[in-house]
C-alpha cells in the first residue's frame, strides 16, 4: 500500500541560496529540494533579512500584512513568496518572514542583542502564516535554537486550539554548542508566560534549544554517532540530562551533499574533470594546486589538504606536531582556512620555515577549495568535536582520501581502510592526541605507495552514495514517527 505524500513546513534561520553563514544554510536549500523529488508537499520558510534583495531573487507579496502580537505591542509581518528550483519541472515554495524592525532593516543574519527576541518574531510570525494560507502542515521541520520557540508554543498553548492541534514537530540539533539563552522577561514578550522552567536551565534563564528538545515530538542529530556523543557529560553541553530523558526519541540522520553541486566530472572551477574511471585525469589538478601553492611540482610528494575554520574544535590544537611529522616524510601540506590568529601564526611560521613543503591560504575561497578537494591526495580533519561535517564527504566525492578523527559524522561516513582489510573509504583515528593522528596518517601514506590499492580507496570514495537522496527517506520516515506519536 503506498503510503500518503506528507506536507512538511521546514522552518529555519538561513538557507541556500537566500542566506548563508553555516552548514544550517546547506541543509535548508538542499533537503527540501530532495523532499520534493521524493513526491512530498515541502514549503520552506526563513526571515527576509535586508541582505535578501529583490535584484537578486524573485520575491512577490503574498495577500496583505497581519499583526502578531509582541510584548505589549504588536509587529506586523508581510508574507513574501519565492522558490526553489528542484530542476525537474518542480519547485519548492519558499515564504519569508518580513519584518521591517526585526529582520529586514538588517543584513546580517546574528550577532546581534535582541536575537533572542527576533526569532521569536518569527517563530510567532511563521505560526500566524499558516492561519493566513490554504495549507496546513502534517509536521514542522524546526531546526536548531531559532526556531525553538514553535515546537516550546504548539507543546504549552498551541495543542489545545483546533488549527495546530494535528502538527506534530521534529526538532533538528545541527550545533548543540549554540543554545539560544535569554532571561525569563523573554517570555512575556513571546506571550508564553505559561512555560514551564526546565531543570537544565539556568536560574531565570529560558533555553530555546533546550525548549525545543523537551516540547517536539521527535528530535534528531546531524549524524547517528553525535547523537550518542550529545547523551554524554562531555558532549553535552550542560543539556545531557533532558536529552537521556528524552533519548527514546533522538535519532541521528547524516546530512546529504548536493551530488549537482559538486562533481568532479563537471565542476567549472577545477582545471581538469575527471570522475571514478577516469581517476588517473586527477593527478593534473595535484600539479596545478602544487603551482598555486608554490610548491615544486612533485608527482611522488604526498599532498596533504586541509578546508578549514581555524578553531579548536577542528582539531587544529594537535597540527603543530602531526605537520612537524609529516614535514619529516617528506610530504607537502596545503591549507585553507581563517579563524583564531594563534593559529594564523603558526602556519606562517611553518610556511615561512618550510617554503617548499607548507603553504597556507588564510583566508575564505570556494573556488580554491573545490581545488584543493579535487589536487591534494589526503584530506586531514582532527576534529575534536563534528556533529556532521561535509568536507570528508566532498573529498571523497573527488577522490581526495581523508584520514579523519572518528567522532559524530566523520565516524558515520568515514570507512577506515585497515579496520576494513582494504575495502575502506579512507582512515581513522579515535584519541585525541597528535600521536594518534600520526598513526592514521602513516597507514594512509603506506597505502598511497602501493599504486593499486590507493586508487581502490579513491574510487570507493568518489562511489559511496551520500546523496541528499538517501538522507530525505531518512526524514520522511521520522516524519512519519513523529505524526504516529503526536496522535498517539
Amino acid at each position: 500500500m503506498t503510503k500518503k505524500a506528507l506536507k512538511i513546513l521546514f522552518l529555519a534561520a538561513e538557507a541556500v541560496p537566500f542566506a548563508k553563514v553555516g552548514g544550517l544554510a546547506d541543509v535548508a536549500g538542499s533537503l527540501p529540494k530532495a523532499l520534493r523529488t521524493l513526491g512530498h508537499d515541502v514549503r520552506l520558510m526563513i526571515p527576509r533579512y535586508g541582505a535578501i534583495r529583490s535584484d537578486q531573487f524573485s520575491l512577490n507579496k503574498i495577500g496583505d500584512p497581519f499583526p502578531v502580537k509582541i510584548g505589549g505591542g504588536e509587529e506586523h509581518i508581510h508574507l513574501i513568496g519565492s522558490s526553489l528550483d528542484v530542476g525537474t519541472e518542480m519547485e519548492v515554495p519558499v515564504y519569508l518572514i518580513w519584518n521591517e524592525s526585526y529582520f529586514s532593516s538588517r543584513d546580517q543574519i546574528y550577532g546581534f542583542e535582541d536575537d533572542a527576541q527576533r526569532f521569536v518574531l518569527f517563530g510567532r510570525g511563521a505560526l500566524a502564516a499558516l492561519q493566513k494560507m490554504d495549507w496546513q502542515p502534517d509536521v514542522i521541520h524546526a531546526n536548531d535554537w531559532h526556531t525553538g520557540f514553535v515546537p516550546a508554543w504548539l507543546g504549552t498553548v498551541g495543542w489545545r486550539e483546533p488549527a495546530y492541534r494535528d502538527i506534530a514537530t521534529l526538532f533538528t540539533i545541527h550545533n548543540l554548542t549554540y543554545q539560544g539563552v535569554s532571561g525569563r522577561l523573554i517570555l512575556t514578550f513571546a506571550h508564553l508566560e505559561q512555560l514551564k522552567h526546565l531543570e537544565v536551565e539556568a536560574p531565570g534563564t529560558v533555553n530555546w534549544m533546550a525548549q525545543g528538545i523537551a516540547h517536539a515530538d521527535l528530535i534528531n542529530t546531524v549524524s547517528e554517532r553525535y547523537a550518542q556523543e550529545i547523551l554524554s557529560p562531555d558532549m553535552g553541553m550542560g543539556l545531557d540530562p533532558l536529552l537521556n530523558a528524552r533519548k527514546d526519541r533522538l535519532f541521528g540522520v547524516v546530512n546529504g551533499l548536493d551530488y549537482d553541486q559538486w562533481d568532479p566530472a563537471s565542476d567549472p572551477h577545477i582545471p581538469h574533470n575527471f570522475d571514478s574511471q577516469r581517476i588517473d585525469q586527477r593527478s593534473a589538478n595535484k600539479t596545478a594546486l602544487q603551482q598555486q601553492a608554490r610548491l615544486p611540482v612533485r608527482a611522488d610528494a604526498p599532498l596533504v589538504g586541509m578546508v578549514t575554520r581555524l578553531d579548536h574544535v577542528k582539531g587544529l590544537g594537535l597540527m603543530g606536531p602531526v605537520l612537524e611529522w609529516l614535514i619529516e616524510r617528506d610530504a607537502q601540506f596545503v591549507l585553507l582556512g581563517s579563524g583564531d590568529s594563534d593559529y594564523h601564526e603558526m602556519f606562517e611560521q611553518f610556511q615561512s620555515r618550510y617554503p617548499s613543503q607548507v603553504h597556507a591560504f588564510l583566508k575564505f575561497d570556494p573556488v580554491l577549495a573545490r581545488r584543493i578537494y579535487a589536487g591534494a591526495d589526503l584530506f586531514l580533519m582532527p576534529s575534536a568535536v563534528e556533529p556532521c561535517g561535509l568536507g570528508q564527504m566532498i573529498a571523497m566525492r573527488y577522490g581526495c582520501v581523508p584520514v579523519v578523527r572518528a567522532v559524530g559524522g566523520l565516524a558515520d561516513t568515514v570507512a577506515d581502510n585497515t579496520e576494513m582489510q582494504g575495502r575502506g573509504t579512507g582512515f581513522t583515528f579515535t584519541a585525541f592526541t597528535p600521536e594518534a593522528c600520526q598513526e592514521a596518517l602513516q597507514r594512509a601514506l603506506e597505502t598511497y605507495e602501493r599504486d593499486d590499492a590507493w586508487r581502490s580507496v579513491q574510487q570507493r570514495g568518489m562511489r559511496a552514495d551520500f546523496s541528499w537522496t538517501v538522507s530525505a527517506q531518512k526524514y520522511v520516515a521520522l516524519y512519519r514517527k513523529a505524526i504516529d506519536l503526536h496522535n498517539s
